[in-house]
């Protein structure tokens, strides 16, 4: 019998065809039946301006952004250097002068 590949996004052994595409029933993923897995995904992140983003990139705020815990905000326009991109809904981590370790969203920085 003719093993199908399990499901790249949830991992689910109960893949099936239909058509000329690969089904899973578990999460509602479809991708192509010829399409080989890959081996790795890459994260992609943009920020405001559609810029793709890479691990060490100084960005920049472009409005100010309330700090959750305090009453201090981190100003429109504050530098962010040596950003490391992780998967998460705060997509970017990185340590801010003055508040220390924090996690942003992409949409909210431009690249420098």
């Amino acid at each position: 019998m003719n093993q199908l590949p399990s499901c790249p996004v949830c991992q689910s052994p109960y893949t099936y065809k239909q058509s000329d595409l690969l089904v899973c029933p578990e999460c509602g993923n479809e991708w192509a039946a010829s399409a080989a897995p890959a081996a790795e995904d890459v994260l992609v992140v943009k920020d405001s301006n559609g810029n793709v983003l890479q691990d060490g990139d100084t960005v920049v705020t472009i409005k100010n952004l309330p700090v959750k815990g305090t009453s201090q905000s981190i100003k429109a326009g504050t530098k962010v250097k040596n950003i490391r991109l992780v998967e998460s809904d705060h997509n970017i981590d990185c340590k801010i002068d003055g508040f220390g370790a924090m996690a942003l969203k992409s949409e909210f920085v431009k690249k420098a």
